[in-house]
């Protein structure tokens, strides 16, 4: 009976340990929520512009699509567009086969010239354009990047074909991209 008790108490104890934890959790309304949204929003917006600046990032693509629509799941190491200053680098890439670079797609390592910065304040998003010359040719990028770090780069080149890589923007240091051999 004694121990029936002392368990009942505790049990009681430990409810009414939570029920006053509990209370004082205020969650904050849908107006402050959207308010605390909207601040992050804007503050990773002047985080990514300042990136964008300094010219030294890479766009890890999440997925490719082609001017038909046809989007593939890739790996992000493999596929990416690198911008190092006045240096860049487009690859595509896949980890089941080999390919002209060695890692199953082409590498275009070049010169970046003509690059541009738009800024969208009230949408919270950044576009540059630039031009990539390599051997391969010149190819022209248009990237388009939110402030909730989804990055979009359209490229074209001197052909009708066009590829759209789908990711997320990294520092140039934090990226973990694999470079394969520059296709000649």
């Amino acid at each position: 009976m004694k121990m029936y008790m002392a368990g009942l108490l505790i049990l009681v104890g430990f409810f009414g340990v939570s029920i006053y934890v509990n209370s004082q959790d205020v969650k904050p309304d849908k107006k402050t929520r959207k308010e605390a949204r909207k601040a992050q929003m804007t503050a990773n917006y002047h985080v990514l512009d300042s990136l964008l600046r300094s010219g030294r990032y890479v766009l890890e693509a999440d997925f490719l699509q082609n001017k038909y629509g046809t989007r593939l799941s890739v790996p992000p190491m493999l596929n990416f567009i690198r911008v190092d200053g006045p240096k860049g680098v487009l690859q595509t890439g896949s980890d089941t086969r080999q390919g002209y670079n060695g890692v199953g797609g082409v590498t275009a390592e070049g010169s970046i010239v003509d690059y541009r910065i738009t800024n969208d304040f009230k949408n919270l998003s950044t576009t540059v354009t630039f031009n990539l010359v390599s051997t391969l040719g010149s190819f022209d990028i248009i990237l388009t990047v939110s402030a909730d770090n989804n990055a979009k780069a359209t490229i074209s080149g001197s052909t009708s074909g066009r590829l759209t890589w789908d990711g997320h923007l990294v520092t140039l240091n934090s990226s973990r991209i694999f470079k394969g051999y520059n296709t000649i």
